[in-house]
């Protein structure tokens, strides 16, 4: 499909109030569509299911599915995008002395609850509400695409629940016949033209929980269970700290529903302990993250492989085997569209050592990923 279509018809699709989604797997170039064709509100049942998934931060709220049956499926080779596509939007980019009050506030009694508690990092978020001049999704879609190679960038939208963009560096968790891979990010500093720079204790010892916590929790579901080296990587503006889990399921794992629900949320967008960090944010966010540091993408979507070609099995070369995957991402760099209103979302991690002057330029430099396409 050429580019024109594709975007003719997500805007058709659009406008004909039926859901749908398109997005673009970080480093490659085919841009992937799901349009439903009736406007039901549809959720998993137990993750058995074949569709796109986007779910809520809430693990007690159901997680909504654009089904592969019951949907027209779409794709293009790589976005034309024109002059015009990016020029930038109009913008009330205000940052009032109010907001990094109550954001610093928060942050200083995040600090004081782990010094006084078994609580070790809580990851403290705040929303942004920007008014657009211009808010049209398919043009902002246009730019992350343009501007973020290395993000899982997407846009979606239901009728009865709102239209979403972003593009998150974070992998949850990705699953391929019994091999999985889970990402633990955790760490930010600005990217000023290397990825070879020193992170403080405050860093490292913010994605190492993240680690921890993700090995652990795989355990009764994986083994051959490997963690690679800490590296440096880049996302946007920004460089963060990553490190890769790999394993094997083990052949009575057989609920992705429950290996979702123990690995999610992680440390990288909740805290650790996982259930005293979720009650801190319930009491002291004070606004409801919505679907911002949910997980969303593909769930047990086919894939078809060729067998390896060689001398000896060139006759078996015209056969194909079929394997299943699941790759899902944290729901991190996002907005909200709401009518003239962009919503951005943003976070941090606090521990310890803490500083929340520091965590509120943290914040700031997070949501210019969203802005610089507004």
């Amino acid at each position: 499909m050429t580019s024109a279509l594709f975007f003719e018809s997500l805007r058709t699709q659009w406008e004909a109030g039926l859901p749908f989604v398109a997005y673009r797997k970080p480093h490659e170039t085919r841009v992937n569509a799901l349009f439903q064709k009736s406007d039901k509100l549809i959720y998993t049942q137990d993750f058995t299911e074949s569709g796109f998934v986007f779910s809520p931060y809430n693990q007690e709220e159901k997680t909504i599915l654009i089904p592969l049956e019951g949907s027209d499926r779409c794709s293009m080779s790589e976005p034309e995008i024109t002059k015009s596509d990016l020029d930038i939007n109009g913008l009330d980019n205000n940052q009032n002395l109010a907001s990094k009050g109550r954001h610093t506030d928060l942050v200083a009694k995040g600090v004081n609850e782990i010094e006084q508690s078994n609580l070790q990092k809580v990851v403290l978020s705040r929303s942004e509400a920007i008014e657009l001049t211009n808010p049209d999704p398919l043009s902002i879609f246009k730019k992350l695409l343009q501007r973020y190679s290395r993000a899982f960038v997407y846009l979606w939208y239901h009728p009865k629940i709102g239209l979403w963009l972003g593009a998150t560096p974070e992998t949850l968790i990705r699953v391929e016949n019994r091999r999985l891979s889970v990402m633990a990010l955790a760490g930010t500093q600005v990217y000023q033209g290397t990825v070879d720079v020193e992170w403080k204790t405050k860093e490292r010892q913010e994605q190492q929980y993240v680690t921890d916590f993700i090995v652990s929790n795989l355990k009764t579901s994986a083994e051959n269970i490997r963690v690679s080296e800490v590296e440096t990587t880049r996302s946007g503006n920004l460089l963060h700290l990553k490190s890769t889990i790999s394993g094997t399921l083990k052949s009575t794992a057989r609920d992705m529903r429950q290996l979702l629900r123990t690995l999610h949320p992680t440390p990288a967008v909740c805290g650790v302990p996982k259930n005293e960090a979720m009650a801190f944010i319930k009491a002291n966010e004070n606004y409801d993250r919505e679907f911002y540091t949910g997980f969303l993408g593909e769930l047990n979507f086919e894939k078809k492989r060729h067998p390896r070609s060689s001398v000896r099995n060139i006759e078996h070369r015209a056969y194909k085997t079929q394997t299943h995957y699941t790759q899902l991402y944290v729901n991190l760099r996002c907005m909200q569209l709401k009518e003239n209103l962009a919503i951005l979302y943003v976070g941090g991690g606090i521990t310890s050592l803490s500083d929340p002057a520091s965590e509120w330029d943290e914040t700031v430099s997070k949501s210019n990923v969203i802005k610089s396409v507004l």
